[in-house]
Formats: structure tokens, C-alpha cells, sequence
């Protein structure tokens, strides 16, 4: 099986034309057409995490946050991209990064979150339909930032954000004061999500769910809407779920494994 196969089935689950303008989703360093010795699967690209895929005979690495994001004028060891690059490369091991397509696409990132949360009736908060092209035929996919969906039963907005912490095994849960009535209709938006928030509230959600929010977002919603910010590594850490279930299905004999590195680089007295 060679790696393109792999890439083929990543982007016919979340394709390359659902990331936002600013990204840099897709192959980020290595051939294709390489033979797949096994994939590792993270959130983040680090030298820690290129030593694993070594050690584990993976040449290719499979991860959310692109490790290109901006261009490279030089390719030494003047900063962590540029020796995660060379490593890489030394090492033959391609990298892959499915960003911003993942967190737009249907059953992408937010709604891993929400399953995580027990929500029902998910649904995308901003549907849009982005046009594709295969060959000749053109066709639209639903994509869209956020979801929304609904707890089984309205939950105390204190059990909400316990539960939430323990879940997501969050040392420091961020948030307003407690809303004084019961959660049931939640929006979600992993990772840096704030710019979504006055949508929650026009959507009518009981709580807003996001990986980062500026300070200034916080005043002014005592009581419209309970603000939970998980932090970010804590918010999109089961991505790589999404990439084992994706993967393993298309490509059932490629050996897979979800990194062990903590990539998180926010540490927590």
C-alpha cells in the first residue's frame, strides 16, 4: 500500500478544498508514492513525535496541526519546524496534516467533541456548501465551522463543567460565572473558537464550548450563556481517533498508532 492511499482516503473524508483561506492543510513533507510502513497519528508534529514514528517503523506521520503553517525561507535548526523537517526527511517519513478541512467537515473534530459530551441531534452551526470537482463531474459537500446539538436531558451547568473537565482531563477549566439555569443546547468549536460565540447565542445555546477565548469575550454574558474553555491541546486531543477510524477502515492491514507523546507545551502548576 503506498502512502497516497492513505492521502486519498484523509481527503475524501475531510477534502483539502473545506480548509479556511489562511491554512496549509494537506502533504506537508515526503513522496507518496512511497511504500506505508505504518502511520503514527497526533495532534502535533514534534521531534519527540518523529523519534516515536521511527522507533515504531512508521513512515508517515498523520497530524492535525500543519507542521508548515508558514513558508520556510531556510531549512536548518534555527527553530523546532526546521529541525522537525530535516528530521523527518532524514528519516524518509512523510507528513501529512488534515486542519482546518478536518474541523470543517461533516463528522470532523467538533462533532468527535460532542460525542465525547453525549450531545444529540448534531448538526453543523454554519452549514455552507463548498463545490468539488472529480475529473468532469462538479458536486457540493456540506461543510461549516461549529455544531450544535442537544444534551439527553438538561444538565446543572456546575455537572456540566465538572463533567466536561473530567472528560477531557482538563487541569484548568476556564469560564463565566454559573449560568442559573440548565444546560441543553450547546455549541462546540475546537481549537481557537471564540469568533463563533455571538453565533451560539443567536442559535439560543445554553453553553458555548471552545478550546480559547480572549479575556474580553467573557464580560457582558452573565446569564445568556455559560462560556467552557477547555484549552486547546484539551479540545482537539481525540482527533486522533478520528484519524484511526478513517484510516483503518480504508486501509485495514496498515499498522496504525496514536502518538504517546504529550505534545501539549502549556504545562499547569
Amino acid at each position: 500500500m503506498k502512502i497516497k492511499e492513505v492521502v486519498f482516503a484523509l481527503e475524501r473524508f475531510a477534502p483539502l478544498p473545506l480548509q479556511e483561506s489562511f491554512d496549509n492543510a494537506g502533504l506537508q513533507v515526503g513522496l507518496t508514492e512511497a511504500e506505508a510502513s505504518g502511520a503514527l497519528l497526533c495532534l502535533d508534529v514534534t521531534e519527540e513525535v518523529i523519534d516515536e514514528a521511527v522507533s515504531l517503523g512508521c513512515n508517515l506521520i498523520v497530524s492535525h496541526h500543519p507542521l508548515l503553517f508558514h513558508g520556510l525561507k531556510t531549512v536548518a535548526d534555527r527553530n523546532l519546524v526546521e529541525r522537525c523537517v530535516r528530521k523527518a526527511i532524514q528519516n524518509d517519513i512523510a507528513v501529512y496534516s488534515a486542519h482546518t478541512n478536518l474541523d470543517n467537515a461533516e463528522d470532523g473534530v467538533n462533532f468527535k467533541i460532542a460525542e465525547k459530551l453525549d450531545l444529540e441531534q448534531v448538526r453543523l452551526l454554519q452549514p455552507r456548501a463548498v463545490k468539488m470537482k472529480d475529473g468532469g463531474r462538479e458536486y457540493a459537500v456540506m461543510a461549516g465551522s461549529g455544531v450544535v446539538g442537544l444534551l439527553p436531558e438538561p444538565e446543572d451547568s456546575l455537572k456540566f463543567l465538572q463533567r466536561m473537565k473530567s472528560v477531557f482531563h482538563v487541569e484548568c477549566l476556564m469560564h463565566n460565572d454559573l449560568l442559573q439555569r440548565p444546560v441543553h443546547k450547546v455549541v462546540i468549536c475546537g481549537g481557537a473558537g471564540d469568533f463563533l460565540l455571538d453565533e451560539a447565542i443567536a442559535h439560543g445555546a445554553d453553553a458555548f464550548v471552545t478550546g480559547e477565548m480572549h479575556y474580553h469575550q467573557y464580560f457582558g454574558h452573565e446569564q445568556e450563556i455559560q462560556i467552557a474553555v477547555l484549552g486547546h491541546y484539551q479540545s482537539e486531543q481525540y482527533t486522533k481517533e478520528i484519524f484511526y477510524s478513517i484510516i483503518g477502515e480504508a486501509c485495514p492491514e496498515l499498522p496504525l498508532y496514536m502518538t504517546a507523546v504529550d505534545t501539549n507545551p502549556i504545562k499547569y502548576l
